[in-house]
């Protein structure tokens, strides 16, 4: 069946109604017709079967099942990404979305080349958060990543939660992953990895995440790209501590 993706406010009992986007590609792109049953999950984990009823500007549908998906890392991951130029964080969140991680959260950094004024970053936002939701339809995850709006590093790292693990990846540093990850007295259940943008991160903003309780590591003895650092560690964690093993 084909996959779409609603806000929780979308279902109403056994109701169903789908927004303008999701409706047009319902009923333009893979001509659906009345009667045709999809997948439409609801962005926290529930998968509902839905009936289509009618087609129009907004299409509609009535539940006819609900499920729970174990499709979700038990590891949760929070991806602190520098803000890369281009497109590049469209690539980002993507994959990132892809390969499980649960929290993304745009940083500006010292080295950051991207400035915008804050009306400008909370429109990134906007359409970062649409390509998690897109990528999360694609690859079949019940759950779509929350994409922060960007904030100084600082300010990140201030407003963030506790997690059982905490990784600021720094080509400075001395210590590497590997070791870093044998050391640990218990399976983390929650992780957090700060990754620097082009230019990688101040020697300040290292040492400022250090005091917050990251550790400083490197990752193996080349220096990868900004889109490439973020998503071989989630892989190195999901296959240590989630569901790539």
């Amino acid at each position: 069946m084909r996959r779409f993706t609603i806000g929780p406010d979308r279902i109403q009992g056994s109701r169903v109604a789908f927004d303008r986007e999701e409706s047009h590609h319902l009923m333009r792109v893979l001509r659906l017709r009345p009667g045709d049953l999809v997948i439409a999950g609801d962005g926290h984990g529930r998968d509902y079967t839905v009936r289509i009823d009618a087609l129009g500007a907004t299409a509609s549908g009535t539940v006819i099942g609900s499920t729970t998906p174990a499709v979700e890392s038990r590891l949760g991951v929070s991806l602190f990404q520098g803000i890369a130029k281009g497109d590049k964080m469209e690539t980002i969140v993507r994959a990132a979305t892809e390969i499980g991680v649960r929290r993304i959260v745009p940083v500006i950094t010292e080295r950051t080349v991207v400035r915008l004024d804050p009306a400008r970053w909370r429109e990134r936002a906007r359409r970062w958060q649409r390509v998690a939701r897109e990528a999360s339809k694609q690859c079949g995850r019940a759950v779509v990543p929350e994409v922060d709006a960007p904030a100084s590093l600082a300010d990140a790292l201030a407003d963030a939660t506790a997690a059982d693990l905490r990784l600021c990846f720094w080509e400075e540093a001395t210590q590497p992953l590997g070791p870093a990850l044998e050391r640990l007295a218990s399976t983390p259940s929650s992780v957090q990895i700060v990754i620097g943008p082009e230019g990688g991160l101040a020697p300040s903003e290292a040492a400022a995440a250090h005091e917050r309780g990251f550790t400083p590591v490197r990752l193996g003895p080349r220096i990868l790209r900004t889109e490439t650092a973020g998503l071989a560690v989630v892989a190195i964690l999901q296959a240590r501590f989630g569901d790539l093993a």
